[in-house]
């Protein structure tokens, strides 16, 4: 279970019985007890009773719970001797179904069958109260995560519906009777309310309203949790408007939000100059890290996630691994002669932390993780020193994914080519990615021109008549 930063786990048998640990215990009853117990005058002074169904052979579980000041624990089972093999023949004998292994509604775990692996995705629930709280809501959220989003995605999954959440809880409109004015009212709200962001982000003209990003990721997040409910015969219609395209003759549709495309910020040589002048102060191990984001146009989860065994030196390769990329497909990106020398550099040193040539290629090389492979959180602080010491605060861990991926644009790369390298499934983001200057569009506009000149001066060259 977690309790505020830290994390306390909860013994218990998994279906194969070999012991392990889940938070179910913790986040669906014990939580859900406080809360009800705190709300109806339970107190230290006033504790109240509660009876707990521990049995004889789980007694390592009453022995491990701890008592809150309103609770006072009693375990009928314990002190009657009863084991857990004998409740369904007490059940039985009383006329009475045998419940499932977990009597809980939304509990996926019984329905798995072996669980020697992780039976469940775990979310950390008390980020997201309401959404706990509400019984589909959490269903649809642990069901994202159990068919393989990514953490983060989950994440912004669960920041969205409990949003959402909040604010039918202030209009007093229940999601399962929702209709669309009230999904437009939340998204009304969106474009209004303050933005925390907007007194950090100097490109950012106005206070007011969450960005265009943000509020799109809202309401696709929304939109498949509504889809969810009607999966599940909960609603008739989805609320959330979807957009559709023209295409096919079809009268094109507008969705609930207007896209904003923005071209991504990258530096101009001047900023280049001073980002790579901070670069060049900081530990070997974040210079590769620049180095190599920037030659392979690397995410932030595929450059952390490198290992040893995914290089190959003789030929400046990256193998990046299916389970890596955010597409979930492998690809190759290659890296330069300067990274090159500062991979072998920081094999030499990474010897001295980990002892062994083998397994994630950056490690963290602090007193309280050493030698515990780096995280992604990692790199973005490392990100946000060299902009503060650069002087440049746009700068982001995306930015030398974004250069990189416009300077093989800048090379005459066709845009299928730089799709490939950057594992782009669709051209249309590939297209986003690149930013040529107005400068660089001109000169392609003349060189173009030029050559179209040339052919229309020579067609009307046979016009001309030699008197």
């Amino acid at each position: 279970m977690r309790e505020g930063s830290r994390s306390i786990p909860v013994p218990v048998r998994m279906s194969n019985g070999a012991p392990g640990t889940r938070s179910c215990t913790a986040d669906f009853k014990i939580r859900v007890i406080g809360r009800y117990l705190k709300a109806h005058g339970a107190s230290a002074t006033n504790p109240a009773t509660i009876g707990i169904g521990i049995s004889v052979d789980e007694i390592h579980r009453a022995n491990n719970r701890r008592c809150e000041p309103y609770e006072q624990i009693v375990y009928p089972l314990l002190d009657l001797g009863i084991r857990r093999t004998d409740c369904p023949r007490i059940i039985r004998s009383a006329g009475l179904p045998v419940p499932p292994k977990s009597a809980c509604w939304f509990c996926l775990i019984w329905n798995l069958g072996d669980l020697s692996s992780s039976p469940m995705t775990s979310i950390n629930w008390d980020k997201f109260p309401l959404a706990a709280g509400h019984e589909h809501a959490r269903r649809w959220l642990q069901f994202t995560a159990n068919i393989g989003r990514a953490p983060n995605t989950v994440e912004a999954y669960g920041r969205a519906v409990e949003d959402h959440l909040r604010f039918c809880a202030l209009v007093g409109a229940d999601p399962l009777t929702v209709r669309a004015d009230v999904v437009a009212a939340w998204v009304g709200d969106m474009h209004e309310r303050p933005n925390p962001r907007a007194a950090k982000l100097v490109h950012f003209d106005s206070g007011s309203g969450l960005s265009n990003a943000t509020i799109q990721q809202r309401v696709i997040a929304v939109r498949s949790f509504y889809e969810f409910l009607v999966e599940d015969e909960l609603r008739e219609r989805n609320p959330v408007r979807r957009g559709q395209s023209g295409r096919r003759g079809r009268r094109p549709k507008q969705g609930l939000v207007r896209r904003v495309e923005q071209a991504p910020w990258i530096p101009n040589e001047w900023d280049w100059q001073k980002i790579l002048s901070a670069v060049k102060s900081q530990p070997l191990r974040n210079r590769l890290m620049v180095g190599l984001a920037y030659d392979g146009a690397l995410r932030r989860e595929e450059l952390v996630q490198l290992e040893i065994g995914d290089f190959e030196p003789a030929y400046l390769l990256i193998h990046l691994r299916a389970e890596t990329t955010k597409s979930k497909r492998s690809r190759e990106v290659s890296f330069g002669a300067a990274s090159s020398r500062m991979f072998m550099a920081y094999l030499a040193e990474r010897r001295l932390i980990a002892g062994r040539v083998d397994g994630r290629l950056l490690l963290s090389a602090s007193r309280r993780n050493f030698g515990a492979p780096l995280g992604a959180s990692s790199w973005s602080k490392i990100v946000t020193g060299i902009a503060k010491t650069a002087g440049v605060p746009r700068l982001s861990t995306h930015t030398f994914r974004h250069l990189r991926l416009t300077d093989l644009a800048r090379a005459d790369w066709t845009i299928d080519q730089v799709a490939q390298y950057a594992g782009h499934r669709d051209l249309s983001t590939t297209l986003r990615y690149i930013h040529l200057s107005g400068r660089e569009l001109a000169a392609k506009l003349r060189k173009a021109s030029k050559s179209i000149q040339a052919d229309r001066e020579r067609l009307l060259a046979a016009l001309v008549v030699e008197s």
